[in-house]
């Protein structure tokens, strides 16, 4: 039996896609509009290996296993088979095939995967972490995320809204959730390329600062500042968040930095955004979650090394406690998955309408693992194995949240 047959082992015989293996082999359904081509040997070292997600993960970026057809319809189409679901006696059939491949055919780990080093969460490896993911190019972004460069969870007023009136509409949201007025002053931390900042600024007329630990965006936001007139009033900078000096904000967004804290950083980090606001001051923490607190925070290996490193995810439970208690009253919570798979459906067409261009830009190796990491969110939020959360949270000015009856977004 060659290698496409004993993948359809694993996977089970009713595949809709279809297998091709470098030995001649074929499995699955012939012809099917999806193919995974194990182009070869060196995709069953990477196996051998690293077994599981890891090593076909570094087999894929490195170009020894291909699919066609579409990654999304590849992943949705396999079923979810771990190693410890494949039977003993075939498990160590075969680990005792794959071995002789890691001896015969041994492989280096694509340049692209990161390893963290140095004390967890500390400043200077949270800089690597960020800057490692987001230092990529902002060219490439650009291709990816479009216009609006908001690389967070868009909310879609229609089915068939653009992306670009999704991300308005998000930044908007969030401004009427924190009730952002001309003459107010909000702090975006993790502000990415300056979208919320400028946001607030344009349209609110509030002053707005953002902090960001990518040197790329900073630049990138600055500029964009400057060139839409908004320097009276928005800034973004390169610099930690825990080293914002300024206190007296009316309000406060984190969107799409809480999963870079790590959960044993919580009570800092809200305590922290906490003594930044006013009494009466809102905070409005937006992020991606687990569906429940049955798992473990930290994200599997592929993510890790290639995607966000240190990233951790909590469930909303564990944030809206941590929020209540570092001193916010918590006023409203959302959750916003399919959202996100909508968002991360037009990320992904993104990139493959620009696939050359983002090719030339950030490299073979590094799209690759774009194309992977969104295809498999979009499945992620689409199945509620991760989720999206806003929750709200305000500084009492004693027992008063300064709020309507009812809200107003």
């Amino acid at each position: 039996m060659g290698w496409a047959g004993v993948f359809e082992r694993i996977l089970g015989g009713d595949l809709s896609v279809e297998i091709r293996a470098f030995d001649g082999s074929r499995a699955g359904t012939a012809g099917a509009d999806v193919c995974v081509e194990v182009r070869s040997p060196l995709a069953l070292s990477h196996l051998a290996n690293a077994p599981g997600e890891l090593g076909l993960a570094r087999a894929y970026v490195s170009g020894a296993l291909e699919v066609r057809g579409g990654m999304y319809r590849a992943l949705a189409a396999f079923p979810s088979v771990t190693l410890e679901d494949v039977p003993p006696e075939l498990r160590r059939e075969l680990l005792f095939k794959l071995a002789g491949y890691r001896f015969w055919w041994p492989v280096r780990v694509p340049e692209v995967e990161h390893r963290s080093r140095g004390w967890r969460h500390s400043k200077h490896r949270d800089s690597q972490s960020i800057s490692y993911h987001y230092d990529v190019s902002n060219r490439f972004y650009e291709y990816v995320l479009g216009p609006s460069m908001a690389y967070t969870c868009a909310v879609y007023p229609e089915q068939d809204s653009t992306l670009e009136q999704a991300q308005f509409t998000k930044h908007d949201l969030v401004a009427r959730k924190l009730g952002l007025a001309e003459g107010q002053r909000l702090l975006d931390v993790g502000c990415g390329w300056g979208g919320m900042v400028m946001h607030a600024a344009e349209h609110y007329g509030v002053r707005a600062l953002g902090v960001t630990l990518s040197r790329q965006q900073a630049q990138w936001a600055q500029k964009a500042i400057a060139e839409r007139g908004l320097a009276d009033l928005a800034e973004v900078r390169y610099m930690d968040y825990r080293d914002v000096q300024e206190t007296g904000f009316d309000a406060v967004s984190s969107i799409g930095l809480t999963e870079h804290i790590g959960v044993k950083q919580l009570p800092h980090y809200f305590s922290f955004l906490h003594d930044k606001l006013l009494p009466g001051g809102r905070m409005l923490n937006h992020c991606i979650t687990r569906p429940h607190g049955h798992q473990s925070a930290r994200p599997g290996k592929f993510i890790s090394r290639y995607v966000f490193p240190d990233g951790e995810l909590e469930p909303v439970g564990t944030l809206v406690s941590a929020m209540n208690d570092n001193g916010f009253e918590v006023r409203h919570e959302e959750n916003l998955r399919e959202h996100y798979a909508l968002t991360l459906a037009d990320w992904c067409g993104n990139l493959e309408r620009n696939w050359s261009d983002a090719v030339a830009e950030a490299g073979h190796a590094r799209a690759r693992v774009w194309r992977l990491y969104m295809a498999a969110c979009q499945l992620g939020f689409e199945r509620n194995n991760i989720q999206l959360h806003q929750v709200l949270g305000v500084k009492l000015d004693d027992a008063n949240a300064r709020m309507p009856l009812r809200p107003a977004f």
